[in-house]
């Protein structure tokens, strides 16, 4: 391996899945500005991920939805304002546009 290429900073870390709860404590260089207590006692950096293979359908082999109709209602209402500012012309608009030319 070549030399120098390699982070220096290897330590404990405790990397906590949001979506089901669950950790698990192992090596890693990942920074983090928040810490937390294991179950020894002792307090190390926390890293918050949203899968993980506890949560993860090919490893658990369930299926989770996601709520889309939540993520399509926000996008909708979020440029919105750009539709109204820009209204589509109706059909009827389009057809008398078309046949003055």
């Amino acid at each position: 391996m070549k030399k120098g290429i390699h982070p220096e900073e290897y330590r404990m870390v405790i990397f906590k899945d949001i979506s089901c709860d669950e950790s698990f404590l192992t090596r890693s260089c990942a920074a983090s500005k928040e810490t937390a207590t294991w179950e020894d006692g002792n307090e190390y950096p926390l890293v918050k991920m949203e899968i993980s293979n506890k949560s993860h359908p090919f490893f658990t082999g369930k299926m989770k939805f996601v709520d889309t109709a939540g993520r399509i209602d926000k996008f909708n209402k979020k440029f919105s304002k750009f539709a109204k500012q820009r209204p589509v012309a109706s059909q009827e608009e389009e057809a008398n546009a078309e046949s003055a030319e």
